[in-house]
């Protein structure tokens, strides 16, 4: 039996997280001693690693929650993960666009400063931000 810091520990997890994903339903309760301590078998160790390694893929833990729940009732989830990296993948790729055209509106703008200090405009408080266009979203 492992006590939370013992399988934090053997996991590279925080007690704090193990309880975390203990309230979250995605390990099931352990037996607690009769001090009150949890007390965990080796069956938890594996599947906390599998948490770990989803949540380093950017999966939330409804998502893994989703996945092992898939796993517990006897089907494979590998359907359900590719779909769900595959919205990751989607989500990433629209955040890159939209920093892609901030960068462009970024440089615009620094570009308009430059030819207005050129020409010795005044602004009100200052031509980069006053001229910048706004970023497409």
């Amino acid at each position: 039996m492992l006590t939370v810091g013992r399988i934090a520990a053997a996991t590279g997890l925080s007690p704090k997280a193990v309880r975390l994903y203990e309230s979250h339903g995605l390990i099931d309760p352990p037996e607690r001693t009769a001090a009150g301590y949890r007390s965990y078998t080796d069956d938890a160790v594996p599947v906390l690693g599998f948490i770990r390694q989803a949540q380093a893929l950017g999966l939330s833990l409804k998502e893994i929650k989703d996945i092992l729940d898939l796993q517990r009732s006897g089907e494979q989830p590998c359907g359900l993960v590719t779909d769900l990296l595959d919205k990751h993948l989607a989500d990433i790729d629209r955040r890159i666009a939209d920093l892609e055209a901030l960068r462009a509106t970024l440089q615009q703008a620094r570009a308009q400063a430059d030819q207005a200090a050129d020409r010795g405009d005044e602004a009100l408080v200052c031509r980069i931000i006053e001229s910048a266009a706004p970023a497409a979203r």
